[in-house]
C-alpha cells in the first residue's frame, strides 16, 4: 500500500486585518505520518490546517502536496480530493447517512455508490441498517463516525481533522481516537490533526507541531517531548497531562494524604 502524500508548507503567511493568524511557516509532513497541531486557542494552528484545502487562502506562500501546488487546481476540486473532519460534524440534516457518506462520490460523477457505502460503513463501525437513517436520529458518536466515513470515501490518502473528538464524552472520545489511529495505519494516510488536548496529540500523533503566535514553536515526537525537548511553549502544555498524571496517582495511594484538591 503507498503512504498518503507528503506535505509542505512553504513560507505560509495568513492575516486577518492587523491579526497575523499564521506567519511565515515553513513545515515538512512525511508521507503516511500521524501529525498533531497543538496550540493555545488563537495560534493559528486551524487557520494553517484550512490553508491545506484553501478553506483559508494563504496571503502569501504556498502548500505542496505530493509535489504539487495546490493553486495550481480549483479550490471545488482540491476540497473533494482531500478528506476533512471536523468538530461539528456538518451533516447534511435533510440527507440520510447513506447520502451523506456519498456526497463526495457524488460530486465527483460517480452513479454506483451503494458498495463504497457499505464499505465505509463497515470501515468506523456502524451497523448497515443506519444507511438510511437521517443524522437528527444518531448519537453524537455515531454522527462522528458517519463524518469520518464521508471524509475517507474518495479514498483521497490525505485527511485533515480539526478538533474532530472535541463535542464528545470522554469515553466516546478516546474511543474514537484510537479507532482513528488504527484507521490511520491500516489506510496507510497522511493525517493532520488539530487538537488543543496536548495527552490526546502524545497518544495518537507521530509527531507533534506546537503553534504559539502564528509561528511553529516546537516539532518533535511523543517521546521527545515527554524527555523535555520541544521548546518552553511544547513543555508548557506537555507539563498539563503530566500534572493531572502525577495528582492521579497521588490520589491512588492512600498513604500520601492527598485528597484530590491541591
Amino acid at each position: 500500500m503507498l503512504p498518503g502524500p507528503e506535505l509542505r508548507f512553504v513560507n505560509v503567511s495568513r492575516s486577518y486585518g492587523m491579526i497575523a493568524a499564521v506567519s511565515d511557516v515553513r513545515l515538512t509532513i512525511a508521507a503516511g505520518s500521524f501529525v498533531a497541531l497543538v496550540g493555545a486557542s488563537g495560534s493559528g494552528k486551524s487557520t494553517l490546517l484550512k490553508t491545506v484545502n484553501r478553506l483559508v487562502a494563504p496571503d502569501s506562500g504556498h502548500v505542496e502536496i505530493a509535489g504539487l501546488r495546490s493553486d495550481t487546481q480549483p479550490d471545488h476540486a482540491l476540497r473533494r480530493a482531500i478528506g476533512y473532519v471536523f468538530q461539528n460534524i456538518g451533516l447534511f440534516p435533510h440527507m440520510s447517512v447513506a447520502d451523506n457518506i456519498g456526497i463526495g462520490l457524488k460530486l465527483r460523477g460517480q452513479a454506483d455508490r451503494s458498495a463504497r457505502i457499505a464499505e465505509m460503513l463497515a470501515l468506523v463501525g456502524l451497523d448497515p441498517a443506519l444507511a438510511e437513517r437521517m443524522p437528527d436520529a444518531l448519537s453524537g458518536g455515531q454522527r462522528q463516525r458517519v463524518g469520518v466515513a464521508r471524509a475517507l470515501a474518495p479514498a483521497s490518502g490525505l485527511l485533515l481533522m480539526d478538533e474532530p473528538f472535541g463535542a464528545l464524552d470522554p469515553i466516546t472520545r478516546d474511543e474514537l481516537g484510537r479507532e482513528m489511529r488504527d484507521l490511520h495505519q491500516r489506510l496507510g494516510l497522511t493525517t493532520i490533526m488539530v487538537t488543543h488536548d496536548m495527552a490526546e496529540a502524545l497518544l495518537l500523533a507521530d509527531r507533534v507541531v506546537v503553534m504559539a503566535g502564528g509561528r511553529i514553536a516546537g516539532n518533535a515526537t511523543p517521546t521527545e517531548l515527554l524527555a523535555g525537548a520541544g521548546g518552553s511553549e511544547a513543555q508548557a502544555l506537555v507539563a498539563v497531562p503530566r500534572e493531572q498524571a502525577r495528582r492521579l496517582a497521588m490520589m491512588s495511594n492512600p498513604d500520601s494524604g492527598y485528597s484530590g484538591h491541591g
